[in-house]
C-alpha cells in the first residue's frame, strides 16, 4: 500500500471534520511536528499513532487501510498477500517493520490483524507506544523482544504473547535475522 494513499485519506477526513494539524494533535494526543512530517513526507505511521488519529477523527483504523468491502468469509492467500506498509524508525532508512494486513477487505471488521516482518533495524531506536485495546502475537519465526511497561520479554518461534496495550510497549527483533509474527490487534469503539 502506498503511503500517499493513507495520508491522502487522513487528510480528507481532517477536511471532513473541520480539522487542521493544531486539532487533529490536539485530539490525537500528538505532537504537530510528527503529524505534519506524516503528512508532508513518505513515512508511515506506527500503529500507535495511527490509532490515536483514527480515534480523534472518528474512525477505525481499517479505514486507512481498507481498499474495498468483501462478504464473509474473507480470505486472503499467502501467494495474494502483496499489499503491505512499512514503519520507519525515521525518514528515509530502511524499514524497521513491514506489515501486511490480513483483514484489509472486510469492512465490518472489529480486530485488526496483521502478518509483520520485523526487521533488524527494528531494534535500533525502542521508542514505546500506546492505545486502547489489546493486541495478540504468536512468533513465527527468528525471535522477538518485547518490552511491555518496565519488562521485557524474549519469544521464540511458537511463543505468543496477549497484553493490554494501555500499557506502553515495543516490539523488536532480536539479531542480525529478520522475525516474523501474525499479530491481532483489537481496538474497543
Amino acid at each position: 500500500m502506498e503511503t500517499g494513499k493513507v495520508n491522502q485519506r487522513i487528510l480528507s477526513f481532517m477536511e471532513k471534520r473541520g480539522m487542521d494539524i493544531a486539532a487533529l494533535s490536539e485530539a490525537a494526543g500528538l505532537d504537530p511536528k510528527f503529524i505534519t512530517t506524516m503528512l508532508e513526507e513518505n513515512a508511515y505511521p506506527p500503529l500507535g499513532p495511527l490509532m490515536k488519529i483514527a480515534r480523534a477523527l472518528g474512525v477505525r483504523l481499517g479505514t486507512f487501510l481498507d481498499d474495498q468491502d468483501s462478504s464473509d468469509p474473507y480470505i486472503v492467500r499467502n501467494a495474494e498477500r502483496a499489499d503491505s506498509f512499512s514503519v520507519l524508525d525515521s525518514t528515509n532508512k530502511a524499514p524497521a517493520l513491514n506489515f501486511y494486513a490480513l483483514g484489509k477487505g472486510k469492512s465490518d471488521r472489529h480486530m485488526e490483524p496483521f502478518f509483520v516482518e520485523i526487521m533488524p533495524e527494528s531494534a535500533k531506536q525502542k521508542t514505546l507506544s500506546s492505545h486502547e485495546g489489546e493486541e495478540f502475537i504468536v512468533v513465527v519465526s527468528g525471535h522477538v523482544e518485547v518490552i511491555y511497561g518496565t519488562k521485557v520479554y524474549e519469544l521464540k518461534p511458537g511463543d505468543s504473547i496477549y497484553y493490554n496495550s494501555v500499557v506502553p510497549h515495543y516490539v523488536s527483533c532480536i539479531g542480525k535475522e529478520k522475525a516474523e509474527i501474525h499479530a491481532v490487534i483489537y481496538i474497543p469503539e
